[in-house]
């Protein structure tokens, strides 16, 4: 993740797409900080995803 997401609000994530990464805004529905792993739970539009944290 490259910028921190609020509780509700957007943030920003790297997605692996095609052999690189991408930048996609992110959405969630609880804050989570940069540099977390997260997973794309769904896709919002063609550039934002909503994300949760990776499961430990």
């Amino acid at each position: 993740m490259t910028v921190p997401i609020p509780q509700d609000g957007p943030g920003e994530v790297l997605v692996a797409v095609r052999g690189g990464s991408e930048a996609y805004t992110a959405w969630s529905t609880t804050s989570i900080d940069r540099d977390e792993r997260v997973v794309v739970v769904d896709s919002v539009s063609a550039r934002s995803v909503m994300v949760e944290r990776l499961p430990a």
